[in-house]
């Protein structure tokens, strides 16, 4: 026998049993969480559970790279939990609201895929599924080269997926008839869409009312959302029609003879009114409209209850008061009465239990989301879910004492649960991201309370960067949110991961002007823009540094939007404590801000009046006048069709700091609006995350060779 080469055989085994191994712990060490992280996310939104309890159809939404764009598709989740969730719709074009008719036989959707036909299969026992012709419409043929999103309809018994309606301008919402024979639809119709195109024909926007563009869809047309009865073989009716208003949230009675929906009729609407009512009008568009709700500022989301007989609604009595939840007559020509004592939060997703002795309603508090339910009887609210978690998207199967809803916390995106009406027996139905997830060494939370301006309780939170080991000091990233009617908390921040994936510390508070914590606090923030919500963010800071003293005070770092870039912004304007700023989509000048944005002197609530009562006040509430003070470099992140905070706001910022010779860049987003970093094109909203952590590592760290992203 040859020793040697079995010596020689058995050190090549050993060498390729260590590689081996060292491989396999390599692959199983969980690495920090990057930017381009958010490309393999998986979004999961709109469950909605069949007549019979056994399905959850729901909206799965992923990022294609290659194109830049999202592609969202229909799931299926068996609420026993067997078989695993399947893939239901499998067009190229996106597929969204799922909606079962009341007898389970049919799934509703919206797609803009072109033509009648859709690429689905066939349904089967548990991997797939896949329904009337093409109508003509009230308003007109589609555009076959830019299709909208219309209602196709899927037999649960198998077949191919047909569309049922051919609007010009599309779907945006839809509801089954409680017979299941029909469809109220909301579309857009005016003037225009009768008019023949020409070469000639002039494209100027010509406009009479002070409203004439908003952010989220961008300058206004003459086009309003009206609401039309459209049968399952595709015939169509227009029911509500105007050119002053909007009609929005239609809601069938239980008989099926009457709509409830939401609109303001007092022709002011694009004159900043804000007087949403409540109103009825028979199914088939005949007869006189009811109106319902009975108070000057916004009423919204009409519900009919089980029998009928009562509308609840949710209303506000005074100009940015949190709404209350109401009960009103059906019939009309009563005052509504208040249908919960002591809501101090600001109550969504309103609905009825089927025995109309509750309802229940979704809300965010002290940074947290979660499910509540009202006592019709007594009137008394009880909180439904719990736990350091957002709860939202909550849909009911009350024949079977249960509802479906997702949830998502610190270290996880959005999931389905299942769970008995009163929270209790808790059931996780998907596992999107659960790949990924093993991949990933994620950051927790810690949360405290300190006091402020006014001996008020203001909640922090905090991340430990990622590795965090004794001895060290760290940077330090202070995150302001938006609103300021918004709150920041203890669900899924994509950002404050990457932070502290990179070796940052991450502080972020809800100061006055923050959600959650009732009306009181919320509107603490009047005639307080860059005064006690300034004293309530620094007293959180310097409560941290005290908390944590291996931060090191000469490496903090201050970043925000909106609100929250105004804030920064200000920030800088009024201390050198900071090294270094990020401000995004940030108000700098309150007196041309209000003179352009999408919400004319919509600061008027704030300061006690608008600029032209209140000029002086609003200069000096403005960032810009205090530009001079200004030392921390400071890099500038808007977009060119930002009409909530315009780009001129960035632009008199940057060249502000430039002129007083501040260290400061701008990043101009091309095709953006506010929302770039929630809605954005994928690539913009990863390069704008890159874009942080850019400046942040240049004058944070002190690197000097840090790479601009544009420039990699």
């Amino acid at each position: 026998m040859n020793l040697s080469r079995r010596f020689v055989s058995i050190t090549n085994l050993t060498c390729l049993f260590l590689i081996f191994v060292i491989g396999q712990a390599q692959q199983q060490t969980p690495r920090g969480i990057t930017p381009e992280d958010y490309f393999s996310f998986e979004f999961i939104s709109d469950p909605n559970v069949s007549p019979d309890g056994r399905l959850v159809a729901y909206v799965v939404t992923k990022i294609d790279r290659a194109q830049n764009r999202r592609n969202s598709s229909i799931w299926m989740a068996a609420t026993d939990g067997s078989p695993a969730p399947w893939q239901f719709t499998t067009s190229p074009q996106s597929s969204n609201s799922p909606r079962w008719s009341p007898d389970g036989k049919w799934l509703a959707f919206l797609s803009s895929r072109p033509g009648s036909d859709s690429t689905t299969p066939a349904p089967t026992a548990s991997p797939a599924p896949a329904a009337g012709p093409t109508p003509a419409a009230a308003a007109g043929a589609a555009s076959s080269d830019q299709p909208r999103n219309q209602i196709y309809l899927l037999a649960m018994n198998g077949g191919e997926a047909k569309r049922i309606t051919n609007l010009k301008n599309g779907v945006s919402v839809f509801r089954w008839s409680p017979d299941g024979t029909r469809l109220m639809v909301v579309s857009r119709i005016g003037p225009s869409d009768g008019r023949t195109e020409s070469r000639d024909r002039s494209d100027v926007r010509h406009y009479g009312n002070s409203s004439y563009k908003f952010n989220d869809t961008g300058w206004f047309d003459d086009r309003r959302t009206h609401l039309w009865v459209v049968d399952i073989k595709g015939n169509a009716k227009q029911i509500t029609e105007g050119n002053d208003w909007n009609d929005s949230d239609p809601q069938w009675s239980p008989d099926g003879k009457r709509i409830a929906f939401v609109s303001n009729r007092t022709g002011k609407e694009y004159d900043e009114n804000r007087n949403t009512d409540v109103w009825i009008i028979n199914a088939d568009g005949s007869g006189s409209l009811t109106k319902i709700s009975d108070h000057d500022e916004a009423d919204n989301q009409p519900r009919w209850s089980p029998d009928g007989k009562w509308i609840a609604f949710t209303g506000e009595v005074h100009d940015r008061d949190h709404p209350k939840i109401w009960l009103a007559p059906a019939t009309g020509g009563a005052a509504s009465v208040l249908a919960a004592n002591g809501l101090d939060l600001i109550p969504g997703g309103l609905e009825w239990s089927e025995d109309g002795k509750s309802l229940y309603f979704e809300t965010g508090v002290k940074g947290e989301n979660h499910l509540f339910r009202v006592d019709v009887a007594t009137k008394s609210i009880a909180q439904v879910t719990s736990g350091p978690r957002a709860v939202r998207g909550v849909d009911f199967h009350f024949g079977g004492d249960q509802m479906v809803y997702l949830a998502n916390d610190f270290k996880h995106l959005d999931d389905l649960y299942i769970a008995d009406l009163n929270g209790k027996n808790e059931r996780k139905l998907t596992n999107l991201n659960e790949a990924l997830w093993k991949q990933l060494q994620l950051a927790g939370i810690e949360r405290f309370t300190y006091k402020s301006a006014d001996d008020w309780d203001i909640d922090g939170f905090f991340v430990k960067p990622i590795g965090w080991r004794e001895g060290r000091k760290y940077p330090l990233i202070l995150s302001v949110h938006g609103g300021p009617a918004g709150q920041y908390g203890v669900d899924w921040y994509h950002e404050f991961q990457v932070y502290a994936a990179k070796g940052y510390a991450v502080l972020f508070t809800n100061p006055r002007g923050s959600t959650g914590y009732g009306q009181k606090f919320e509107r603490g923030i009047v005639g307080e823009w860059g005064g006690k919500d300034f004293v309530d963010i620094m007293n959180g800071v310097d409560v941290a540094l005290k908390k944590y003293p291996w931060i090191d005070q000469n490496r903090m770092g201050v970043t925000g939007g909106s609100y929250g870039g105004y804030m920064t912004n200000w920030i800088v304007g009024h201390t050198d404590r900071f090294k270094a700023a990020v401000t995004l989509r940030s108000v700098s000048n309150f007196i041309s801000d209000d003179g352009t944005r999408d919400g004319a002197y919509g600061h008027a609530p704030d300061f006690g009046g608008d600029i032209f009562q209140k000029m002086d006040l609003y200069w000096d509430r403005s960032p810009l006048k205090y530009a001079k003070n200004v030392k921390t470099p400071t890099l500038i992140l808007h977009s060119d069709n930002d009409y909530r905070v315009p780009i001129e706001q960035g632009e008199q910022w940057f060249r502000a700091l430039k002129h007083f010779g501040v260290r400061t860049e701008i990043v101009f987003f091309p095709r953006e609006n506010h929302n770039l970093t929630r809605t954005g094109e994928p690539k913009h909203l990863v390069e704008s995350l890159n874009w942080q952590l850019y400046w942040f590592d240049r004058f944070l760290n002190g690197n000097n060779n840090a790479v601009p992203p544009d420039a990699k």
